[in-house]
Order: structure tokens, then C-alpha cells, then sequence
């Protein structure tokens, strides 16, 4: 991987975390709640398509990297409108402990 400048990060994404929520019937749903909104650069690493459940359905993973900060960790994930990222791994990059690397997977409706 290239070198992390600050000036690659030009993305503003939403950090956001699962909470439960009492559905009223004695269970719950999950809903999502922001926890933060950072400057991001996202660097595509791979996509693949194949068969599921019935249809084709495809997979994108993506590097996001952003300043290093407390609670990123999965089931975390990060939104940038209509668009999410969920968290699958955190990298400390160089371990310098100033920017973090987040391997993410992209959800495809």
C-alpha cells in the first residue's frame, strides 16, 4: 500500500454502531446509530460475482482508511449515503499509531 496522506482523505463517511431496540413484543431489531463522521480515503480491492440463494449475487471489499481513533472495530460499519460498508478488519498502518486501515466489505442491494 502507497503511503497515507491526509489530503487522500477526501470522503466524509459516517461511523456507525448496532444497538438493540425493544420491537414491542419481547424481542428486538437492530438499528444503527451514528457514532461519528470522519474524513476517509476508499481505495477498491476486490469484487467477485457467483451464485446465491437462488440468483447471483456479488461481494466488493474495499480499503478505508482513516485517522486512528478509539471503537473502530467490527460489527461497526461506515455509511456514505445510500452506500455501506460494514468492518470486517482494523489495521494500525505502519503501526504508527496515526492512521488505521479498515478492510471492509460493501453490501450490494
Amino acid at each position: 500500500m502507497s503511503a497515507v496522506t491526509l489530503a487522500a482523505m477526501r470522503e466524509r463517511v459516517a461511523l456507525e454502531e448496532p444497538v438493540a431496540v425493544a420491537d414491542g413484543a419481547g424481542g428486538s431489531i437492530v438499528s444503527w446509530v451514528e457514532v461519528a463522521e470522519v474524513w476517509a480515503a476508499i481505495r477498491p480491492r476486490a469484487g467477485s460475482e457467483g451464485a446465491e440463494a437462488g440468483g447471483i449475487g456479488g461481494r466488493v471489499t474495499h480499503d478505508i482508511t482513516i485517522r486512528i481513533r478509539e471503537g473502530i472495530v467490527a460489527p461497526r460499519r461506515f455509511r456514505m449515503g445510500a452506500r455501506i460498508f460494514d468492518i470486517k478488519a482494523v489495521i494500525d498502518v505502519e503501526n504508527a499509531h496515526r492512521f488505521l486501515r479498515c478492510l471492509v466489505e460493501e453490501r450490494l442491494a
